[in-house]
């Protein structure tokens, strides 16, 4: 375990909690949520728990942040109790949401008056990937900052990818990444409530699709659990319905700011915003197949 090294995290949510685990079986981490039971879970998993989130940061060799949007990073780092005055100077702020790379750039300039560099690093997996430490990173940072953040990284991901020098490098791909996966599952969840119209088995629809041609990583990960979509419970909300609205957003953003047309991807928007409309924003994104077909009309 490499103690001279530490890492503060904060939110220890779906995503933060496994992160931080898989951080703490090598390096010292820093923990902090406003939620009193996640504080507990991660105090049993070796992490160390404090009562806000400054305290958890003052003194980090780096930050890992996983926010919704950007305007939650700006609160986090420069509001009322932001962290940034706390941090010491010559550590990184590790940003592994995706916010779009407009944000990014004052981001950079104000981190700057800290003596601290923003790394760049949105990532995609999961909560149990996350904990295996599987993910896929791209990452957009100046060479200090790779090296500094590098004990994080390597850690949690599998698949690290250095995409640029530059804080927005990161944002960029990603924007790319999620136009592919939104897409991807609104096709999904469009191909199997085509399969029930038309009186197919949906299981045995999607293992045969799952076979072919038209099988995709978004298939066979989101093709389960949209058969679970009309369940009781549904899915087990492992990415909410509501984070691709924002994500889509970005993308349509971003692509029109290039002047560029993306019909597919505005096509895949108005499908999840119509979910969000319809009250699924908190279900899984699986669940977007009830915006297509609220019921089935054949059981399997």
């Amino acid at each position: 375990m490499n103690n001279d090294y530490t890492v503060a995290v904060l939110g220890l949510g779906a995503m933060g909690l496994p992160m931080a685990t898989r951080l703490a079986s090598k390096l010292t981490v820093n923990g902090f949520d406003i939620a009193e039971p996640r504080l507990k879970l991660a105090k049993e998993a070796g992490i160390n728990t404090f009562d806000s989130a400054q305290a958890a940061a003052r003194g980090a060799d780096a930050l890992l942040l996983a926010v919704r949007n950007s305007e939650q990073l700006d609160e986090v780092l420069f509001g009322v109790n932001g962290v940034a005055a706390v941090l010491s100077k010559g550590s990184v702020v590790i940003l592994t949401s995706t916010v779009g790379t407009e944000a990014i750039p004052a981001t950079v300039a104000r981190l700057a008056d800290f003596g601290v560099e923003l790394v760049d690093a949105p990532l995609s997996g999961g909560p149990v990937r996350a904990g295996e430490g599987d993910l896929l990173i791209v990452v957009g940072a100046t060479p200090a900052a790779q090296r500094q953040a590098a004990p994080v990284l390597e850690l949690l991901a599998s698949t690290l990818s250095i995409v640029g020098d530059n804080p927005g490098d990161g944002q960029a791909l990603k924007t790319v990444n999620q136009l592919l996966c939104g897409v991807h599952i609104a096709a999904a969840a469009e191909a199997l409530a085509l399969a029930d119209a038309l009186g197919l088995d949906q299981a045995k629809t999607l293992a045969a699709l799952e076979a072919g041609a038209a099988g995709s990583f978004m298939l066979s990960n989101r093709g389960p659990r949209i058969l679970e979509a009309y369940t009781e419970d549904g899915a087990e909300v492992l990415s909410r319905l509501d984070i691709f609205v924002k994500d889509l957003g970005i993308v349509g953003k971003a692509a029109r700011a290039a002047g560029l047309a993306a019909p597919v991807a505005a096509a895949a928007e108005q499908l999840f915003l119509l979910g969000q409309a319809q009250g699924l924003a908190a279900e899984d994104d699986s669940a977007v197949i009830k915006v297509l077909a609220p019921t089935q009309r054949h059981t399997s």
